[in-house]
């Protein structure tokens, strides 16, 4: 899933304009993660309203054990890009790399991003064996057909449209070619006076110290039954 909004902001420290980040994020991990935390607290509210003796107290001690860890790593990973830096949110970090640190990024069976001699790994794009065989029969009959790479679908008494340059290649995968979009976003802001900086992490610690403490309360209720 990719958002893109290129209206500038003013007020950019280096008199260039500022633009909205560009949002890349599993669509189906999104939604497997809301269908998790909905069942969840339906189970959740059934026991503690229906339960008895110690099963409404675990039930409350096991929520945040369960949904925060669903949270960071369904809904939470997200990769935001605009021409000064590129935030990587994993489930349980969030790396800001400023564009010149940004030495290059990698589709295999994971995305990584390897930035300031270090490698990470890139959770809100999942690599899609399946989508990559589809892309490829799909790249195969575009060529057949001429101008594979540049046309989008024609819809019916209209000629191919030309998308956009922010657009991803509709004849790849979507993980090689949001990785494809990063590394040329990469290769063109590398240089910027303002994609300059260091490369920062940054614990999640409103899913971590959470999960921990209920935890910590799961086994004390367990153990006192």
């Amino acid at each position: 899933m990719t958002e893109s909004d290129r209206t500038p902001h003013q007020g950019s420290a280096a008199d260039e304009p500022v633009y909205a980040d560009r949002v890349y994020r599993s669509v189906p991990s999104v939604i497997a993660g809301a269908m998790m935390l909905a069942v969840a607290a339906w189970l959740i509210v059934d026991a503690v309203v229906t339960g008895t003796g110690a099963t409404p107290w675990v039930a409350l001690a096991a929520a945040p054990v369960f949904a925060f860890p669903v949270i960071a790593y369904t809904l939470r990973p997200v990769v935001r890009a605009n021409d000064r830096r590129l935030i990587v949110r994993n489930p349980l970090r969030t790396i800001v790399a400023p564009w010149s640190t940004v030495e290059g990024l990698k589709a295999g069976y994971s995305v990584e991003l390897f930035a300031a001699g270090r490698k990470f790994q890139v959770w809100a794009i999942p690599v899609s064996i399946r989508q990559r065989k589809k892309a490829t029969r799909r790249a195969t009959r575009a060529a057949a057909e001429g101008d594979p790479a540049l046309r989008g679908p024609a819809r019916p008494g209209r000629a191919p449209r030309t998308p956009r340059p922010d657009e991803l290649d509709p004849t790849r995968a979507w993980s090689d070619a949001v990785v494809n979009a990063l590394q040329e976003q990469a290769e063109r802001n590398a240089h910027k006076p303002s994609a300059g900086g260091e490369l920062t992490t940054t614990w999640c610690w409103w899913v971590i110290a959470p999960t921990l403490a209920g935890l910590v309360a799961l086994v004390t209720v367990i153990a006192a039954t």
